[in-house]
């Protein structure tokens, strides 16, 4: 049986150390929350040499453990209490080489902590192209430690890395410095009080907002004879011993860190000038997203057709294949179907996610930040509230996590409340086959009509998020003060493994997400629209031909009128006739209303959901596209799917709240239920009043 030990990955934001995950783990990774806690958690496998296997996790990036927010303090806490079960046997460190004296800092408080350290120097690429030499030796010696050159870009240095992970034993636990000089009186009481306890842990349990173990601040404030300070001193503290720090590293680096200024090369503060431009770096971010959307249709065309027809055929098949029956009619007709409503666009959610991965890759997307720091500061959000408000493009739950960083409490609530308006993954499966079915695939300027919808419906989507937030600013009183500060890391080409990780991690966690869910309401929608109660629907066969007795029908004709009868009086046609008064002046029918109320699931639902209703009862080989394009609208006649219907339930879904699980998230976030529900009840009014004017408006 091979020995597995804990390796904790940390590191300043922007040093790589998603890179050097990637590299140790590959695809052996997963991605998690913290019990009891809305913060991600990455860890995954490494194979060491002589059979060894690694545990690694990817801490959240913190500049040091002076905490300043909630997923800074995971990482103290994973460092203070030897009984987790993630407790790591090894630290390993990632700096960057450019940036390699801020972060020291993290690495020396670290090694305080007496937990074998290795230091990792990340983009060693770059040392002759910005002129820095490094004396290994000296810095192994005067760190105390082992150190790593590592480049993930050209593959160097990882196999080094391993070696030394698997041989953390001999790494020394020594302390860098001496923190107890700045107040040797205070540090001498405090080590009399808990002779048993390491110092450096209790100087952190005492200045940070943490849990240790099952020693707290509390306790340590009643031990007799130990002067407690206030916390104005104990900040004062603080910055002496980072000073203290800085002494230390900066004499460390004195020699062995040399940095040629004349042979580096800027070209960073040239692109900067452009990308960052009052005027010209929002015309680019414009052309950029105009790009990704017209690509996001252009290249992925031909997979979705052929996912799109072999789900068609394989339902057929289906059909033909296995003996009829309740089995064979759940398969062909509720699950393939179901999930062929959201495998279909895979293609489309993964050059999402791509792009998205190679924006932030590359440093762009922190230029994007900055640059809409003037626009959210007149709206009451500060920069740092773009990052949900991007991110939520992927999804929702992530991005009101990602609101952590915002320290003010009132910048953070306001990003919450208005972040599910941005457009996110799950919209996009709704979009999209709506967009294909009412708007025409011609173009204008070279970019497609249908490109040009979806981009204004991601733009919509952020506006009303940036007006609601201006709103809300005004209505809600509460006092608060916040500074953006935003750290622009380094242009560099986007590593092809790292950006692949992504989009795979990313669009797995999407579909299996949401195939979960639309697997489930298959099978119940199935079985709704398969069964029902009274002499209309056990009788369908002989009412409909006594019906259409003098019509002279064709078989298959005849069959899809029974079909249709025994749908329209089944469990699920009763329900939706029941609501289709309430949607009927929005230009939807009963079938569009059911699939509304079950997409509160999961918005990606609405789609599965119709396939399933569509394929309940027919024969024919038709995609879900073909079969929505042939509904016929029961009051007005003519297609169902309309320009005026279609923009309707497109802008429906734009202002929605159409998934519990972003409900869920927002109540655990602010820990009460007062403002998910406001978020419910104020959406769903807003979606339904905009989406009834506009096919009032249109039809």
């Amino acid at each position: 049986m091979s020995k597995q030990i804990n390796v904790a990955l940390i590191g300043n934001p922007n040093t790589g150390k998603t890179s050097v995950f990637n590299a140790l783990t590959g695809l052996n990774q997963q991605v998690g929350n913290y019990p009891g806690i809305t913060v991600e958690k990455k860890e995954g496998i490494c194979k060491l040499p002589r059979g060894v296997k690694a545990h690694i996790i990817d801490l959240p990036g913190t500049y040091s453990l002076n905490a300043s927010s909630l997923d800074e303090n995971v990482v103290i806490e994973l460092l203070l209490n030897r009984n987790d079960k993630d407790f790591p046997d090894i630290a390993v460190v990632v700096s960057d080489v450019e940036n390699l004296k801020r972060n020291l800092l993290l690495f020396t408080q670290i090694k305080d902590l007496e937990i074998p350290t290795i230091l990792v120097i990340n983009m060693a690429d770059r040392m002759s192209y910005k002129g820095i030499s490094l004396d290994i030796d000296y810095l192994e010696q005067q760190l105390q430690t082992k150190i790593a050159l590592v480049s993930t870009r050209k593959k160097e240095g990882i196999d080094t890395l391993k070696q030394l992970i698997s041989n953390y034993k001999d790494i020394s636990v020594s302390p860098c410095i001496d923190p107890s000089d700045i107040d040797k009186e205070y540090f001498d009481s405090l080590r009399k009080a808990f002779p048993n306890q390491l110092l450096y842990k209790l100087w952190l349990v005492i200045t940070q907002d943490v849990n240790f173990g099952k020693t707290d601040r509390k306790e340590i404030d009643a031990v007799a004879n130990f002067k407690t300070k206030s916390k104005a001193d104990l900040k004062r503290l603080q910055q002496k011993e980072t000073i203290k720090r800085y002494q230390f590293i900066n004499d460390v680096l004195k020699k062995g860190q040399t940095i040629d200024a004349t042979q580096a090369k800027d070209l960073r503060s040239r692109l900067d000038r452009v990308l960052t431009h009052k005027i010209w770096g929002y015309f680019i971010f414009f052309v950029i997203l105009l790009t990704i959307f017209q690509a996001i249709y252009d290249w992925s065309s031909v997979p979705m057709d052929f996912i799109d027809n072999a789900f068609a055929l394989l339902s057929e098949w289906t059909k033909n294949q296995l003996p009829s029956g309740a089995f064979t009619d759940l398969l062909a007709e509720g699950i393939i179907p179901g999930l062929g409503g959201i495998v279909i666009f895979i293609p489309q959610i993964a050059f999402l996610f791509l792009f998205i991965s190679v924006l932030e890759e590359s440093g762009y997307m922190s230029r994007v930040v900055f640059l809409m720091d003037k626009i959210m500061r007149q709206f009451g959000l500060s920069g740092k509230s773009v990052v949900p408000l991007i991110s939520g493009t992927a999804c929702a739950i992530p991005a009101i996590m990602a609101t952590r960083n915002i320290e003010s409490w009132k910048e953070r609530l306001i990003t919450i409340l208005v972040t599910p308006f941005t457009t996110c993954s799950a919209r996009l499966p709704v979009y999209l086959i709506i967009i294909s079915l009412i708007i025409p695939e011609g173009r204008f300027l070279g970019l497609g009509y249908q490109a040009l919808t979806l981009m204004f419906l991601y733009l919509l989507g952020f506006a009303t998020a940036v007006v609601s937030a201006y709103i809300l600013n005004k209505i809600l009183k509460i006092k608060s003060k916040s500074f953006f500060v935003v750290e622009m890391p380094n242009y560099k080409l986007p590593l092809f493994k790292n950006v692949m990780i992504t989009v795979l991690e990313k669009t797995k966690s999407f579909v299996f997400g949401a195939g979960k869910i639309i697997l489930a309401i298959s099978i119940v929608l199935w079985f709704l629209a398969s069964h029902g109660p009274g002499e209309q629907f056990n009788n369908a066969e002989s009412i409909v031909k006594a019906q259409y007795e003098t019509e002279h029908l064709s078989q298959e004709d005849l069959q899809q009128k029974i079909a249709s009868h025994k749908l329209e009086h089944s469990f699920i046609g009763i329900t939706g006739r029941s609501i289709e008064p309430a949607i009927r002046p929005l230009g939807y029918d009963w079938k569009i209303g059911i699939a509304i109320v079950s997409s509160f699931a999961a918005r990606e639902v609405f789609v599965g959901t119709l396939a399933t209703i569509y394929s309940v009862g027919n024969d024919d080989e038709a995609t879900i596209k073909n079969r929505m394009a042939a509904e016929v609208n029961p009051i007005l006649g003519g297609p169902l799917f309309t320009f005026a219907s279609g923009i309707s339930l497109l802008l429906f879904y734009a202002f929605a709240m159409q998934c519990m699980s972003t409900l869920a998230i927002v109540k655990k976030e602010t820990n009460s239920w007062k403002w998910p529900i406001l978020q419910l009840v104020i959406m769903s009014s807003f979606a339904y009043i905009v989406a009834l004017l506009a096919f009032q408006f249109l039809k």
